[in-house]
């Protein structure tokens, strides 16, 4: 049965009010862009979001942010988002910061039934310790902190303990992608985008290119129809930059 779904705005029609959503990318490189405007338009608020980072100020899910749509946010990379910063010292939206890897493989462990697994990432430092704020009042005192994380030693070595990351909805971006879901990424967005796929109850990407099963050589697919439960045909993406740096003419 075919996967396709006509519209953007029906690919997310059932995202409820306080869902937790996987959201592919690297900072504006292969985010699911079309699907995070339609979900804008939605109207779906109080949202927990995995993440590498949240977009930047008007753009991804920079959009989501500024209508004060998002309640909590999981990621590695927050650095480029005047309103994300405001609203974190201020004590509207709570954040939880992982190392970069660990957030990558939260991701995909979820997506494969793993709950949870150790890592040397984090160990000595308030990662695992604990302390962390999470969410500040509105005087700057910190209201929740993150928990301490289990730490054992395996061959000489501490590791601590995180868990997979499971979401009720993943969005994604390929760049092709077949009516049965399967999907190929280009470059720099295979960051992110196949664990987010993976980690989602109900995935639903956006495509450039769709194409008809058989279409995609099998040794090109970089992610399963398994992992896509509707997909979407948004055409060529708007290429974005995050942060411009020219120079003057000598």
């Amino acid at each position: 049965m075919s996967k396709t779904v006509p519209t953007a705005a029906e690919a997310v029609a059932d995202i409820a009010p306080g869902s937790s959503l996987a959201v592919g990318g690297f900072g504006l490189s292969g985010i699911p862009d079309v699907l995070i405007q339609a979900l804008a338009e939605q109207g779906a608020d109080d949202l927990e979001v995995f993440s590498n980072n949240c977009g930047v100020d008007g753009i991804g899910l920079g959009i989501l942010l500024d209508l004060g749509r998002i309640r909590r946010v999981t990621a590695s990379y927050v650095g480029e988002n005047k309103e994300f910063a405001r609203q974190y010292l201020s004590g509207e939206l709570e954040v939880e910061l992982t190392p970069q890897g660990t957030l990558a493989e939260r991701l995909r462990a979820g997506g494969s039934g793993i709950p949870a697994f150790y890592t040397p990432a984090g160990v000595g430092t308030p990662v695992a310790q604990g302390g962390l704020p999470w969410r500040y009042d509105q005087d700057g005192t910190v209201l929740v902190a993150s928990p301490p994380k289990e730490v054992r030693e395996f061959h000489g070595r501490r590791y601590v303990l995180e868990e997979g990351i499971v979401a009720d909805f993943a969005l994604v971006h390929a760049k092709v992608g077949d009516t049965d879901g399967n999907l190929v990424f280009n470059k720099a967005t295979m960051n992110f985008n196949p664990l987010t796929a993976m980690a989602g109850r109900i995935c639903v990407a956006q495509v450039e290119e769709l194409v008809e099963p058989g279409e995609i050589d099998p040794a090109q697919v970089h992610l399963p129809g398994i992992y896509v439960q509707r997909i979407v045909h948004t055409g060529p993406q708007t290429k974005h930059i995050e942060k411009r740096t020219v120079r003057e003419d000598a």
